[in-house]
């Protein structure tokens, strides 16, 4: 393992990687960093195709020092999965949609707590919280199950009934909030400062290793594409941990010299329903404020106040990225549209990135032939929902 210390990208502070932490004391979450030139001196990037297909194939960017303490369902390395059809219908040729949906709890989910899961077990951590809409909720869940650790998981009552499920399946403590994930997080951190430190808060980017997780997107972008970068790369946008973690890898690349300097350029997408990274976007600044009365279909992206969003903000422009709203009738549309046409059913936050692509595309942001990458961020069978069929005609027996 590489892993040297968490540094504050607010004020610079640097912590030790060596004990449970969460959030910095300026408010800021804690990035984790590595010794990349003893990474570049002792790793080459062709040999990982060597490797188990799974995310733990970048141990050395990854913190876990003893592979004992590796928590792991087989997560990582989904299918990239080109889309002519619908390409050809929006004006992508070259679109192409990365499929999390295929990892051991239905999305994107798994990776972050895979390794949020196995380094805390690292440092000693005996049972974890988080507040969830769902998916990252049934995740940590499940990977507390394997690792031996306790968990309570707080979800909004409106979160899809299939999560619930998954978290009690795993055994754990699962507490149900009538409101929103803002809300189940309030519930959490009371649990937590009650607990003398008995209970480490896991909830999004209040630690710094599930970010870890879920940068490893990033890493396999790249190599499926030969190690060369796309040049956009869209992802739906709730607590933005996805979009962080694939600009961090992006510019962990970079600095190790397996990619050239041109990054792609990030697009976050929220819904019209609740967008508060697409307002202070377009506003110009570099904090986001709440959004009242939030709602969506895409439920995994209904956070009014995400704690990550100085980070999305500074990734969009870093990477001259921007950031869109769509709204539900749109994206139940395209969702459609492209399983008819693709043979691919979407979660709705990954139908939200088709929108979100049919329309920059429309509007000359996306330019032709551009290669794009859209993010389908969890399994469409998880939101039966989405799909209508109340006019599938009866047949008699």
């Amino acid at each position: 393992m590489h892993l040297t210390h968490l540094e504050c990208p607010r004020c610079g502070t640097e912590h030790d990687a060596g004990v449970p932490q969460n959030l910095c004391a300026c408010g800021s979450p804690l990035l984790a960093r590595y010794d990349l030139a003893a990474v570049r001196r002792t790793v080459e990037p062709e040999r990982f195709g060597l490797r188990p297909a799974d995310l733990w194939r970048y141990r050395e960017l990854l913190p876990v020092a003893d592979p004992a303490f590796v928590t792991t369902l087989g997560e990582g390395w989904t299918p990239m999965l080109r889309a002519p059809a619908y390409g050809a219908e929006i004006g992508v040729d070259e679109l192409l949609v990365k499929d999390e949906g295929l990892t051991p709890t239905g999305s994107f989910k798994a990776r972050g707590a895979a390794v949020g899961v196995s380094r805390a077990r690292e440092l000693g951590v005996r049972r974890i919280a988080l507040p969830t809409n769902g998916n990252a909720g049934a995740a940590w869940a499940t990977y507390a199950a394997r690792a031996g650790m306790g968990a309570t998981i707080a979800m909004p009552l409106s979160a899809p009934t299939i999560c619930r499920r998954e978290c009690v399946a795993a055994g754990a403590d699962l507490r149900l909030v009538d409101g929103l994930i803002s809300d189940a997080g309030r519930q959490v951190a009371a649990l937590v400062a009650a607990s003398a430190g008995s209970i480490f808060d896991a909830g999004t980017l209040r630690e710094p290793y599930r970010l870890e997780g879920k940068k490893t997107m990033g890493y396999e972008i790249v190599e499926q594409l030969g190690w060369q970068v796309p040049d956009v790369i869209v992802y739906p946008t709730g607590g933005g941990v996805g979009l962080i973690g694939i600009h961090k890898a992006l510019g962990e690349l970079r600095e190790l010299g397996w990619v050239e300097d041109k990054l792609p350029r990030l697009v976050a997408v929220q819904s019209t329903g609740c967008a508060p990274i697409v307002r202070a976007f377009a506003a110009g600044e570099d904090r986001a404020q709440p959004w009242a009365d939030a709602h969506t279909v895409a439920f995994g992206i209904t956070v009014p106040a995400p704690l990550g969003d100085e980070l999305i903000l500074a990734g969009l422009r870093a990477t001259a990225g921007t950031a869109i709203a769509v709204d539900d009738a749109e994206i139940l549309a395209d969702l459609r549209d492209f399983a008819a046409r693709e043979g691919l059913l979407l979660c709705p936050e990954g139908a939200a990135c088709l929108t979100a692509v049919r329309r920059l595309r429309a509007g000359g942001w996306i330019r032709a032939g551009e290669r794009v990458v859209v993010l389908n961020t969890g399994a469409g069978l998880k939101y039966p929902q989405t799909v209508d069929v109340s006019g599938v005609p009866l047949l008699p027996a």
